[in-house]
């Protein structure tokens, strides 16, 4: 048996055969790990070359339709566009339903706020009547019932999320369904908020606003 060196075999380099399988090992005098290292680097560097090339390509080509419908609305400005510096802890589509309708509420009463400020009466028991017909449970139901055929279907997913959310407490003064609709509501303005969707916001506030005056009259 071949005597072992270090749980080598030990190479006779003396005979032919030695220096034939020496010679196997080395190649033409390069140590085995270098021609390994060198071939990892060239299959390392053509493995990045695929996957940016991957990459670039996913980024250009569009969303097939069911992609695209599953995604919720896509943001017009992004933190940037939130009204004071301090951004969710979250992205807006990882938010729950109630934390939306919680910031939500808060934006729309700025909203229903420069509505009613915007008329001539500035007397504040006036203006607090007059916030009272846009801002109160029933209002925001039935707002959102007049804009709900505008809705896009990742805006009536939020919607439908928002609705089915469970916040434990009902107002003494508000219809359980009222209250589910206008949580659902205020689910929509808080995604659109933080999405930094303001102009689409805006469009469906106002057009929201102008339904429910005509509705009223």
């Amino acid at each position: 048996m071949a005597p072992e060196m270090n749980g080598r075999k030990e190479v006779n380099h003396d005979s032919p055969a030695g220096d034939e399988q020496n010679e196997r090992l080395t190649g033409e005098g390069q140590e085995p790990h270098e021609e390994a290292a060198e071939a990892e680097e060239i299959h390392a560097e053509a493995h990045a070359e695929a996957r940016d090339e991957s990459h670039d390509k996913a980024r250009n080509e569009p969303l097939d339709g069911a992609e695209a419908l599953s995604l919720p609305a896509q943001p017009e400005g992004g933190q940037g566009s939130l009204w004071f510096p301090e951004p969710p802890s979250k992205p807006a589509r990882l938010l729950p339903p109630l934390v939306l309708a919680y910031i939500g509420d808060a934006v729309y009463e700025v909203a229903v706020r420069q509505r009613v400020i915007a008329r001539p009466n500035l007397r504040p028991h006036h203006l607090h009547r007059q916030a009272t017909k846009f801002a109160s449970a029933k209002a925001q139901a039935r707002l959102l019932a007049l804009i709900e055929p505008q809705l896009t279907e990742p805006e009536q997913d939020v919607v439908r999320q928002g609705r089915n959310a469970k916040s434990g407490t009902v107002p003494k003064n508000a219809n359980v369904l009222d209250y589910r609709h206008a949580t659902a509501f205020e689910c929509l303005v808080g995604y659109l908020y933080y999405s930094g969707a303001h102009d689409r916001l805006r469009t469906l506030i106002s057009q929201g606003f102008e339904l429910l005056e005509r509705d009223h009259d």
